[in-house]
């Protein structure tokens, strides 16, 4: 945690919802901007961070940040309408109020990262940890050799931000590979199991860092065909999904073992939670 967070992890600070983007019938994006401009100047984020959003009079949810840490004072959240607080941040306009805690969490570890490859792996709609990492690599483009995109989802239909993926995979020494479980009669990409995917990826096991985001199960079996296909689990790093209501360790919702994920992750080494992944009560 940061020492912004630190200072701001109980009460809500306030920001304006500068854009309301409609991704699908089910999924938005918030850009929203803190109202203090102290608080703009000081807040700052890495990629794989989360931000507690509250919605006044009806609760708060942790939401990953989608934005590239080069602008943090236009912060974008991307949302996927699944219960009360998430239904009513749906419904506001530009102008509206929220409130902001946060940033909470350990985020992707982009400098290990540095001249290596870049692999990110990434399924269902949960992709979203993940979007603030791709837009930080591809921003800076020559701090990294090849980057590769591999994103699955259960239906073709269920796909977002198709035109940025075709303009990334546009994008010199980057390639994208798209996978659905379902496709319709128009699907020009893979269809099928996402890990299916990484037998087109080349990498270099001593110099390459893998991230992935999703279910744990395809997180799990992506993980395991990487490491027989010779790549290091030290380069290979997770990031979990769990019930984070106080983003400070506090609540215990989110615990996993001897970890609390909103403070000790949400991104791991695959190795520190290997044993861990699709098991019941831990």
């Amino acid at each position: 945690m940061n020492k912004f967070a630190q200072s701001n992890f109980q009460v809500p600070l306030s920001a304006t919802v500068e854009a309301f983007i409609q991704e699908s019938p089910s999924i938005f994006t918030l850009r929203l901007q803190l109202c203090d401009s102290t608080a703009r100047d000081e807040y700052s984020f890495m990629p794989g961070q989360f931000n507690m959003l509250y919605l006044y009079g009806i609760g708060e949810v942790p939401i990953s940040i989608v934005s590239d840490p080069v602008d943090s004072t236009l912060i974008d959240h991307t949302i996927r309408v699944v219960g009360r607080v998430t239904e009513g941040l749906a419904k506001l306009k530009v102008g509206d109020e929220v409130g902001i805690r946060g940033p909470f969490g350990r985020g992707w570890p982009l400098a290990l990262a540095r001249d290596k490859d870049l692999l990110i792996v990434t399924g269902g709609l949960g992709c979203a940890p993940v979007v603030a990492a791709i837009n930080f690599a591809l921003n800076r483009r020559a701090h990294y050799e090849n980057i590769h995109i591999v994103q699955g989802v259960k239906h073709s239909d269920d796909l977002i931000w198709r035109e940025q993926y075709d303009r990334w995979n546009q994008m010199n020494g980057v390639e994208v590979l798209l996978a659905a479980d379902a496709a319709g009669p128009a699907w020009p990409f893979h269809t099928g199991q996402i890990t299916e995917l990484l037998d087109q990826v080349t990498l270099s096991d001593d110099s390459c860092l893998v991230l992935i985001c999703g279910p744990e199960g395809m997180m799990k079996a992506a993980a395991e065909k990487l490491i027989d296909d010779g790549i290091s689990p030290f380069s290979i790093y997770v990031s979990l999904e769990r019930n984070m209501q106080c983003a400070v360790g506090h609540c215990g919702h989110c615990q996993m073992g001897p970890d609390f994920l909103c403070k000790d992750g949400p991104v791991f080494v695959y190795p520190d939670v290997r044993h861990r992944l699709m098991q019941e009560g831990i």
